[in-house]
């Protein structure tokens, strides 16, 4: 009968068999579902070899369908949601912008509902205009990422209201990849190159559970699991310190 630990290793790897399959045939929605089956798995084993492994095939199966969304959101599907109320029914492919009173996490919710139902979408969320003109963009998860860029053009500061701005017109195809471009490059920001890999392994999980919609996340996920494989494991538990403290 077969170690514990090898039937885990035989379980993920043929999770990503099936994978691999469901990527070649362009089911990228399946892809990517066994893939984040998989690295669950490969993460409960501590079995940083697969997980580096893993990481390309779900870079590029949530790559593809963003570009299903992108092809979508150019024809049109570009939408602005301010309460639950605004979101189309049947939800269509392209890119949403949820907004104040919504927050990050109703993102989120968004993005996980779209996704399940096999919507190709990128979800983004702003929070109120800063006195300085910038919009926040937010990614929550266990911890929140943050990330202040130029609005659209032709939205204007008002200071009124719980937004503070006007917006003539959807924000354009660039500027969500744009912002959501500059929010993945934030999370990355945050990493503390200085820890032993195997920490930022749990940092990079973290900040990919937040926004998983940032491809070089995935590639330096992998590059800090391929380092974990050749370095040895801290003795001392990690200590929890808040480093964010004003993030909510």
């Amino acid at each position: 009968m077969p170690a514990a630990g090898q039937t885990s290793a035989s379980l993920i790897d043929q999770t990503m068999e099936r994978a691999s399959g469901a990527l070649a045939e362009t089911r990228y929605f399946e892809c990517e579902r066994l893939c984040e089956r998989a690295m669950h798995a490969a993460v409960r084993a501590r079995d940083f070899e697969r997980m580096a492994r893993i990481c390309l095939p779900l870079q590029e199966s949530r790559r593809l369908i963003r570009q299903q969304a992108a092809d979508a959101a150019a024809s049109g599907g570009v939408f602005v949601l301010s309460t639950p109320a605004d979101l189309p029914t049947p939800a269509p492919a392209g890119f949403y912008l949820v907004q104040p009173p919504l927050i990050g996490a109703d993102a989120k919710r968004l993005r996980e509902l779209f996704w399940g139902a096999k919507v190709p979408s990128l979800v983004l969320a702003r929070e109120p205009m800063t006195r300085q003109g910038k919009w926040p963009i937010v990614a929550v998860a266990e911890e929140s990422i943050r990330v202040q860029v130029d609005p659209p053009a032709g939205v204007k500061w008002t200071g009124q209201g719980i937004r503070r701005d006007e917006m003539a017109k959807p924000p354009s195809v660039e500027w969500f990849q744009h912002a959501a471009e500059a929010l993945g490059d934030a999370a990355f920001a945050r990493i503390d190159k200085s820890l032993p890999a195997i920490w930022r392994v749990e940092d990079l999980l973290t900040a990919l559970e937040a926004f998983p919609d940032h491809e070089k996340l995935h590639q330096h996920l992998a590059d800090a699991c391929r380092a974990a494989l050749h370095e040895p494991e801290p003795t001392a538990p990690r200590p929890r310190v808040d480093k964010y403290p004003h993030s909510f």
